[in-house]
């Protein structure tokens, strides 16, 4: 790892004291997973789940399951007549259970209930099923034909929380959402062109998979429910929770343990609600846990097909770019409609064009629901523009290089009207790529280099709170709502504590992600929980410092003697004293604490919209085995810009882990559908994901200008090292080969398919 640090010196020292040999975790309370937890009482719950990706539900017959010895309940979606059934982030289309029609393979329709696992699958096998299979759709293309089946007959309520203010729009019956982004003139601006450029790129459907699967336990005790989960974000699930069973949010309480990765996969509500359902009807605890093969039905990323013509002048400038993107979003909204939104924004790319008119219609087919996923609507478009700008560059004579210096953005420019400007010097981060690359050294026969960057924006409302409590001895406790999903939120959000209030690391502790005990933050994702939680654990800080300093005031100086804050405490008259000393003083005895608070919302420095750009900055040294087609790559570069690398040792982990994701998903993730809805890879030796063994040597530069709205001049990292690798992968091979490869993942065969095009075109 290097660093490169451009940022003044931070106004008080955010390494206060690191006191561990590693230089790294610091983990805060407990290291539990959720599939740990133990509730007494707890029974265990398994789900029937559809064998047809679209079909009607005749009857269910579940009379030999209930009588079955050992069982609790068995519930079908007639058992819960008092609960409203279906929720979503976006719409609220999703049913906990199937309510009589399955729209995908693998969709929940019985949950049983029983007092071990054992049993309750054995109960399973008793259920009878008569279902009246339909036409099902799972590409794009056949779910927008003029005969498709239409798999939503009903408009679905739309909610609060969707992420964006206007409606959302639809164009045609299975269409989720419709998206547009337009400014400038863009007939003129393909009429000026010198050269214009075509071309279709398709990115796959692709699973996190997390390690740990989702699991939920879920219990009622005098009406009040309480859920622990493997939830991203705990008071979104809280607010779904409220809603489908019409409890205030004071009666619910979602409690998350430490998650085993997230990536995206675990936003929003997964299995909640259903397993509060069984819990309802069962009267007892009850704990559902899937396995992988059941993980991978539950939540995926949107596959995309991306139409894009891009209109550049004699010197390589952007002149326009028109777009059409489809969306494969499965058989609920879950969060498409956003990432709809994201990706049509996001397809201009960090470059400077005065005309755009991007679509992007999130579809619905008979597969798995889609929703976030790391890069959220990023990586799916970036391939196909920073494609183009190669595509550019070659056919203009350009150094591909050169062509995006021409174009990328400047520090403060805005990509497009009204939104906040550029908080990077995304140029700067390009000329370090290229040093890493060794970028204009001659090149060796058949080796390519490529380079290409991405801007993407943070969550879409910044509302954060945190609280602050310092103890009678000086130590003191952050409570806040952020997740910890293994990308070290309890270590960095710890440090910034520690830091504002002086207080060594070992003596702050930070509890997390429990909605009855700690404070609202709206979302663990889009790379937000450094710059914006950190932003209210700082405000948080200070709030309860100028409280010290007049309790102070009032307990110790009586005499009226000077108060002066400190770093760690206050001096009054030539007498030092620590936090835990005012906090005795004021209250006269050993015990008492003062308590500070922290707010974030859509004002002041985060007012302008998105709080922070997220830089993606990847380059690629790689060779292709023409026999095979096999992509070998020899160095992997990223850039990180952070602003301020708050612990550098998480920071470079955060854009290791991305650009590796990024790399399984350029080159061999894809979960594959039959015709028929069925998933042929749903399960962890098909679908595989880069193992250590395909990990190529690395090279990370951490950025730090201090140039981002967060504490010390911080700003999100860990996903921005993803959005690229596909393209800069694409880029590099056509710069080995002549060979250009428009569909991700880049297998061997479809390489070595792409060479063959080649060989014919030149012949």
């Amino acid at each position: 790892m290097k660093r490169v640090i451009e940022r003044p010196t931070p106004p008080s020292p955010i390494s206060v004291s690191v006191p561990r040999r590693d230089g790294i975790a610091k983990v805060t309370g407990s290291a539990q997973f959720a599939v740990d937890v133990v509730v007494p009482g707890m029974a265990h719950a398994k789900i029937l789940r559809s064998p047809y990706a679209h079909a009607r539900i005749r009857s269910i017959d579940v009379t030999a399951a209930r009588a079955h010895p050992g069982v609790i309940a068995v519930v079908t979606a007639d058992d819960l007549p008092d609960v409203i059934l279906r929720y979503g982030h976006a719409l609220a289309d999703h049913p906990m259970i199937a309510t009589g029609k399955v729209r995908f393979a693998g969709e929940p329709i019985v949950g049983v209930v029983a007092e071990d696992a054992a049993t309750a699958d054995e109960a399973l096998r008793l259920i009878e099923l008569d279902m009246e299979p339909l036409p099902a759709v799972t590409t794009v293309e056949a779910a927008l034909a003029d005969d498709a089946p239409v798999i939503h007959e009903e408009a679905a309520e739309q909610r609060p929380h969707r992420g964006f203010e206007e409606d959302i729009s639809k164009t045609a019956a299975n269409v989720c959402s419709h998206s547009r982004q337009h400014y400038g003139d863009v007939d003129a601006g393909f009429a000026a062109a010198a050269l214009v450029i075509e071309g279709e790129f398709r990115y796959p459907m692709c699973y996190a998979y997390a390690m740990e699967p989702y699991t939920t336990v879920a219990s009622w005790n005098q009406g009040q429910l309480t859920v622990w989960s493997s939830a991203q974000h705990p008071y979104m699930v809280r607010d779904d929770l409220a809603r489908c069973f019409g409890l205030p949010l004071s009666s619910v309480r979602v409690v998350v343990p430490y998650v085993g990765g997230g990536y995206g996969s675990k936003s929003y509500t997964k299995i909640e609600p259903l397993t509060a359902a069984l819990a309802l009807r069962a009267g007892r605890p009850v704990r559902l846990a899937l396995v992988a093969d059941e993980a991978i039905l539950t939540t995926r990323g949107d596959s995309a097909r991306v139409r894009v013509k891009s209109a550049f002048d004699a010197e390589g400038h952007l002149l326009a770019r028109k777009a059409e993107v489809l969306l494969n979003t499965g058989a609920y909204a879950e969060n498409s409609p956003l990432v709809a939104r994201k990706a049509a924004n996001r397809l201009s790319g960090p470059y400077r064009i005065p005309a755009v008119d991007v679509t992007c219609d999130a579809v619905y087919t008979n597969t798995a629901p889609a929703s976030s996923f790391r890069g959220f609507g990023a990586p799916q478009v970036v391939l196909a523009g920073e494609s183009q700008m190669d595509e550019a560059a070659e056919r203009l004579g350009l150094d591909p290089l050169e062509i995006r210096r021409r174009n990328v953005l400047k520090p403060g420019e805005r990509p497009w009207p009204k939104v906040r400007g550029i908080d990077a010097d995304l140029g700067a981060d390009m000329e370090l790529a290229a040093i890493e690359l060794d970028w204009d050294a001659p090149a060796e026969p058949g080796r390519g280099k490529a380079i290409c960057i991405s801007a993407s924006d943070a969550g879409s409302e910044p509302v954060t709170t945190a609280v602050l409590r310092v103890h009678a001895d000086g130590s003191a406790t952050v409570m806040c709502g952020s997740t910890e999903m293994g990308q070290g939120s309890n270590t960095v959000l710890a440090q910034i504590g520690a830091g504002e209030m002086g207080i060594p690391l070992e003596r702050v502790h930070l509890n997390q992600s429990d909605t009855g005990m700690v404070s609202y933050d709206r979302s663990t994702g889009a790379s937000r929980t450094t710059t914006l939680m950190g932003l209210a654990i700082r405000d948080a800080a200070r709030d309860v410092k100028a409280q010290l300093v007049g309790w102070a005031q009032d307990a110790i100086a009586k005499d009226g003697a000077e108060v002066v804050e400190e770093h760690e405490g206050v001096r009054v008259g030539g007498t030092f004293h620590d936090w835990g000393a005012v906090v005795r003083a004021w209250f006269a005895g050993a015990g008492g604490e003062c308590i500070g608070r922290g707010y974030v919302r859509k004002a002041g420095a985060t007012e302008a919209m998105p709080p922070f750009w997220e830089v993606g900055c990847v380059g690629v040294d790689l060779t292709v085995d023409e026999q095979t087609g096999r992509i070998q790559i020899h160095k992997l570069v990223t850039i990180g810009d952070v602003g301020c690398a708050i612990n550098p040792q998480l920071a470079e982990a955060q854009d290791v882990g991305a650009a590796i994701m990024g790399l399984g998903m350029a080159t061999r993730e894809e979960l594959v559908y039959t015709a028929d809805g069925n998933l042929l890879n749903g399960n962890l030796f098909d679908y595989r994901v880069p193992r250590a063994s395909d990990i190529p040597p690395l090279a990370t530069v951490l950025v730090e200008r201090g140039d981002g709205v967060g504490v010390y001049g911080a700003k999100g990292g860990g996903e921005g090292a993803l959005n690229p690798v596909a393209a800069a992968i694409a880029n590099a091979v056509f710069r080995a080969t002549g060979a250009r490869l428009r569909q991700a993942p880049f297998t061997p065969e479809r390489v070595w398919r792409a060479l063959q095009e080649r060989d014919a075109a030149a012949s």
